[in-house]
C-alpha cells in the first residue's frame, strides 16, 4: 500500500509539474511579450521622435533650406543627400513640392507613398507626418517635416531603413523575435532565422487581435505565442509588426525535466527519494539567489546579473529576471531621454497623467528670449560652427531659467521661449522670471567675454516678460502633442520682445505692469509709458528692467 500511495504521489507529481511547468512557460512568455512590446513601442517611438527632430534642424538650417529654395538644382540636390542623411543618420531623404511630388530622391520611390504622407503632414496641426512606406526595394520609417522660408515651400521626408539588421537590434534590446509584414502578407525584415519564417505571412493572413492580446499561431514546425502592432502604411493598407516567442524552445527545459522524473520513477522508490533529497538541495541555493536578486531589483539596481548555469525552469526564472532588469534599465533610460528632450517637470507630468489632450486655466509669467542679429552672423560661419555656437548659447541661457525654477516650453530657432508657473505652480513666479532675465543678462555678458577672447563678434538678446491668465496644458493631435501654454498673456510676452528691438526704448528686457506687480518687490525700472503692441488696439504699460533694487 505504501509502495502504490507513494508511486500514486509521484504520478500525480509528475502530471502536477508539467501542468504548471507549461503554464509557468506560457506565462513567461506573456510577460515577456508584454515586457517587449513597451519596449518597442518606448524605442520606436523615440527613435522617431530623435530623427523626427534631425530632420526638423535640418529644415530649419538656413544654408540647407537655401540650398531646397532651388529645386530645379537636381543634381546639386542630390549630392546634397548624402551630407544631409550622413548628418542625421539617415537611410533615406527626399525633397518633395506641395502636392507630394518628388523633386529629389536618394532612392526610387513611388509617387503615392510620399504624396499620401504629406497630405496626412498638411492637414495635421503640427505639419508633420509619420509612416512606413518602400524606398527603393527596402521598407523604411518615414518622417515628414516641412521647409518653411518663412511659409511651407517643400516637404522633407526622411526615414531609416526596416531591415534584418534593424530587426536584430530590436530582438536583442527586447529578447523577444520582431517581424515585420507588409499588407501583402510578406515578411519584409524580421530578426528569425530564414527556417522560421517560413509560413509567418500565411499565420498572420487570417489573424485578428487586438494590440493588447496575446495569441497562440503554429507554423514552420513549432508553436509560438506573438502579439502584434499595426500601424498605417503609404499609400495603403497597414504594417504588421509581429513580436514572437517559440513556446516549444521555452518549455524544452521544462520537457526534459519531466523525462527525468519519468526516469527518477521508474528507477524505484529509493531512489526517487535519494533524489528528492538531492534536489531540494539544488533548488535551495538557486531560490535563494533568486530572491537576493528580487530585493537587488526591488532597491533600484537593475545593472546587477543573475549567473545561473541551469537547463531548467529555474535557469528560465533566472534569464527572465535579467531581461526584466534590462527592460527596467531600457525604461529608465527612455526616461532619461524624455527628461532630455522636455523638461523634467513636463516629463513627470506626462509619465504620471499620461498624454491626455486638454489644460487649465492659471495665471503663468511667460519669458521670451530673442537673439538679435544673429541670422546675418550665421551666413558668415559653417552649419556646424552655427549650431555649435547656437547650442553654447542656448545652454548657457536655458541653465539660468532652470536654477529659477522656470521650465523651457520650446526653443523656436534662436529663440527662447520659458514658462514660471506651468505645470507645476512654485509661488513666487513673477519675482523668479524677472531674477532669470536678470541672470540671463549677466550669463551673457561672460559668454561675449569668451567670444571675444575666441575672436568672434559678441551676441545680444532682447526679453519680453508678461504675467497673466493662460490655458497650459497637452496641445496637438492625438498622434503628437505638446505641453505649452495659449492665451492673450502669451502674445503680449513676445510683443514685449519685439519691442526691445526699438533704439528708442535703450532697453534689452521690457516687462508688463502685470508682471511687476506680481512680482511683490522693487526692482529698478523705467517706465517706458503707454506702448502700442502690435495686435491690440490699446496701449500697454511697459517698463525696461535695469536691475533689482
Amino acid at each position: 500500500m505504501l509502495f502504490v500511495a507513494v508511486a500514486a504521489a509521484q504520478l500525480t507529481t509528475y502530471l502536477v509539474v508539467s501542468r504548471m511547468n507549461r503554464h509557468n512557460a506560457e506565462q513567461e512568455v506573456a510577460a515577456d511579450l508584454a515586457q517587449a512590446a513597451r519596449v518597442f513601442d518606448r524605442v520606436s517611438s523615440a527613435r522617431a521622435e530623435l530623427l523626427a527632430t534631425s530632420a526638423r534642424a535640418v529644415a530649419s538650417d538656413y544654408a540647407i533650406r537655401s540650398l531646397f529654395a532651388d529645386a530645379e538644382d537636381v543634381p546639386t540636390l542630390r549630392s546634397a543627400f548624402t551630407s544631409v542623411r550622413e548628418r542625421i543618420a539617415a537611410d533615406f531623404v527626399a525633397l518633395t513640392d506641395l502636392d507630394g511630388e518628388p523633386i529629389a530622391t536618394s532612392a526610387p520611390v513611388a509617387t503615392p507613398t510620399l504624396a499620401v504622407l504629406v497630405a496626412r503632414a498638411d492637414a495635421s496641426l503640427t505639419a508633420e507626418a509619420t509612416g512606413y512606406g518602400f524606398a527603393g526595394d527596402r521598407l523604411h520609417a518615414l518622417v515628414v517635416v516641412p521647409v518653411r522660408a518663412p511659409t511651407i515651400t517643400a516637404w522633407l521626408v526622411v526615414g531609416y531603413a526596416i531591415d534584418r539588421a534593424f530587426a536584430t537590434d530590436l530582438q536583442q534590446q527586447t529578447a523577444v523575435d520582431v517581424s515585420f509584414v507588409d499588407p501583402a502578407d510578406r515578411v519584409a525584415a524580421t530578426s528569425l532565422p530564414p527556417a522560421r519564417v517560413l509560413g509567418l505571412g500565411e499565420a498572420l493572413a487570417g489573424l485578428t487581435t487586438s494590440t493588447e492580446s496575446i495569441v497562440t499561431a503554429d507554423f514552420a514546425g513549432e508553436v509560438s505565442l506573438l502579439t502584434v502592432r499595426r500601424k498605417p502604411m503609404s499609400p495603403a493598407g497597414t504594417m504588421t509588426i509581429v513580436l514572437q516567442y517559440s513556446l516549444d524552445e521555452k518549455l524544452a527545459p521544462a520537457r526534459r525535466l519531466n523525462r527525468l522524473l519519468l526516469a527518477v520513477a521508474a528507477g524505484g522508490l529509493v531512489l526517487a527519494a535519494l533524489l528528492g533529497l538531492t534536489m531540494a538541495r539544488r533548488l535551495s541555493q538557486p531560490v535563494q539567489a533568486l530572491a537576493a536578486h528580487t530585493r537587488s531589483i526591488a532597491r533600484g539596481d537593475y545593472e546587477t546579473r543573475l549567473t545561473l548555469d541551469r537547463a531548467d525552469e529555474l535557469g528560465d526564472l533566472a534569464r527572465s529576471f535579467n531581461a526584466m532588469s534590462t527592460g527596467l534599465a531600457e525604461r529608465d533610460r527612455v526616461r532619461d531621454l524624455l527628461d532630455k528632450n522636455v523638461s523634467p517637470a513636463v516629463a513627470t507630468r506626462l509619465l504620471r497623467d499620461g498624454a491626455v489632450l486638454g489644460g487649465e486655466v492659471r495665471a503663468v509669467t511667460i519669458l521670451f528670449a530673442d537673439l538679435r542679429g544673429f541670422t546675418p552672423m550665421s551666413e558668415h560661419l559653417a552649419p556646424t560652427e552655427v549650431v555649435a555656437l547656437l547650442n553654447r548659447y542656448l545652454d548657457r541661457m536655458s541653465a539660468v531659467i532652470e536654477a529659477q525654477g522656470g521650465i523651457i516650453d520650446k526653443f523656436i530657432g534662436d529663440e527662447i521661449m520659458a514658462l514660471f508657473g506651468a505645470p507645476v505652480e512654485s509661488g513666487g513666479d513673477a519675482n523668479r522670471a524677472l531674477r532669470a532675465a536678470l541672470g540671463m543678462r549677466a550669463a551673457l555678458a561672460e559668454f561675449n567675454a569668451e567670444l571675444a577672447a575666441e575672436n568672434k563678434p559678441p551676441l545680444a538678446f532682447g526679453i519680453g516678460i508678461n504675467t497673466g491668465p493662460v490655458v497650459a496644458g497637452n496641445i496637438g493631435s492625438h498622434r503628437r502633442l505638446n505641453f505649452s501654454v495659449i492665451g492673450d498673456a502669451v502674445n503680449l510676452a513676445a510683443r514685449l520682445q519685439t519691442l526691445t528691438r526699438q533704439r528708442a526704448f535703450a532697453a534689452d528686457i521690457i516687462v508688463s505692469r502685470a508682471t511687476l506687480l506680481a512680482a511683490g518687490r522693487d526692482y529698478t525700472v523705467r517706465d517706458l509709458g503707454p506702448v502700442a503692441v502690435k495686435g491690440r488696439s490699446q496701449t500697454v504699460e511697459a517698463f525696461a528692467l535695469d536691475g533689482e533694487s
